[in-house]
């Protein structure tokens, strides 16, 4: 699953005879406000034995390494439930349990998900109940409960490559859900409930745990990966992917790698950052400069002077987020690309306090909203996920998967 942008039209690949595919899985879908594709890799998938939306499994059982299939509309109509008006509740604001984490009182928040046991006793839902429900609106004493999928409503196309076949079947005797695999917790959480937008900023949202100053906190340099190779290959063939060839380039944030080395004969990679000695040693970099953007959000760059401009791994770390993505505006030239790629992992201090709560596909709705706030268009979002960990990874012993890569960008009118 190297490139998570090949479209995998049907292959003339051989059918042979197997029980059980590692397949790579792509689900596309449109929201009122962006694009989105969503990737995931699963291993030793029997097509006999588990679970398959629609006629999924039957189409893959014979089908050979390489080969592809796009998903008939049965199955993507099976991939979540039909939307229904009666999940939608209306309850009193007072229904939501804000009472029941033992350790922290947790407000609602419109547009937001939540396990429904803060509902429970309505509706029929039960205490311990972990399925998600979206708040929808959430004015005075009135409270809007979502319980379809997020993506219900949506037109989906999923498409499916075999990645590898395997002659023996997998030692367990679990069967799995695909489909659940495919859409539970994730995609669909990133769009606004009906056109709102979801409130991210109350509360103290851009407080942070560690208030000390960003400048001691980078003091000293740290050269070490904050994602595995596996996710940063895939941020790089992202980036490459969508970044021009000859194109100049804004390394947002930067440090001692820029993840750029696959964009192909780029004028310049400008870097900036908050470690000198980091941003020396950084390979890619033409020239570099030392900036902390939560002390001053502004670029100290002319307008329209970058084609591209590329933050990874550390938006979560923003204070002002969205003067700085209106200043990211104002230095791209008209149709230049701003690409903000993140993970599940940070410094959990230095976070702003709105990105620590949320669920993952949340975290890019957060990063999808000050897009839209600072007037980005033909916006897009990605997910890969599921891919093996790299055998010589640190973790490889604890963590059996890479590190998943989300990613948002947008285009400078």
């Amino acid at each position: 699953m190297r490139d998570p942008f090949a479209d995998p039209n049907n292959s003339e690949a051989r059918p042979t005879q197997g029980m059980a595919v590692d397949v790579g899985f792509t689900l596309d879908w449109v929201s009122a406000e962006a694009r989105h594709r969503e990737c995931l890799f699963l291993p030793w998938q029997e097509p006999q034995r588990d679970r398959w939306p629609g006629d999924l499994g039957a189409a893959l059982r014979g089908w050979g390494a390489g080969a592809a299939h796009e998903a008939s509309r049965e199955a993507t109509a099976a991939l979540v439930p039909q939307e229904e008006p009666d999940r939608v509740l209306e309850l009193p604001a007072s229904a939501f349990n804000r009472d029941l984490r033992r350790h922290r009182r947790v407000e609602p928040h419109a547009g937001r998900f939540y396990p429904r046991a803060f509902l429970a006793g309505h509706a029929g839902i039960e205490a311990g109940d972990r399925e998600l429900f979206r708040i929808g609106a959430l004015e005075g004493d009135h409270l809007v409960a979502d319980r379809n999928h997020p993506l219900a409503g949506h037109e989906l196309r999923l498409q499916a490559r075999v990645m590898a076949r395997h002659e023996s079947g997998r030692d367990d005797e679990r069967t799995v859900d695909v489909a659940r695999l495919l859409t539970a917790r994730g995609p669909g959480m990133q769009c606004r409930w009906r056109g709102r937008p979801t409130d991210f900023w109350a509360d103290g949202a851009l407080g942070r745990e560690d208030p000390e100053s960003d400048a001691v906190f980078y003091a000293e340099p740290r050269r070490v990966h904050h994602l595995d190779a596996t996710a940063r290959a895939e941020i790089a063939a992202l980036y490459a992917a969508c970044i021009p060839p000859g194109a100049r380039v804004l390394d947002l944030m930067s440090s001692w790698e820029s993840h750029l080395d696959r964009v192909e004969a780029p004028e310049a990679v400008i870097g900036l950052g908050m470690n000198a000695e980091e941003l020396a040693d950084n390979p890619r970099l033409t020239s570099s400069l030392v900036h902390d953007l939560n002390l001053r959000p502004e670029l100290p760059y002319a307008a329209a002077s970058f084609d591209a401009v590329v933050c990874t791994a550390s938006v979560e770390y923003l204070t002002q987020p969205e003067a700085v993505f209106r200043a990211v505006r104002e230095v791209l030239r008209p149709d230049g690309v701003f690409m903000v790629t993140f993970s599940d992992r940070c410094f959990p201090t230095k976070a702003i306090a709105a990105w620590e709560p949320l669920y993952d596909f949340e975290r890019m709705g957060l990063v999808l909203d000050v897009f839209l706030r600072a007037g980005f268009v033909d916006l897009a979002t990605f997910s890969l996920r599921g891919l093996p960990r790299p055998p010589d990874d640190p973790y490889a012993g604890r963590l059996e998967h890479a590190d998943p890569v989300f990613a948002v960008w947008g285009r400078r009118p």
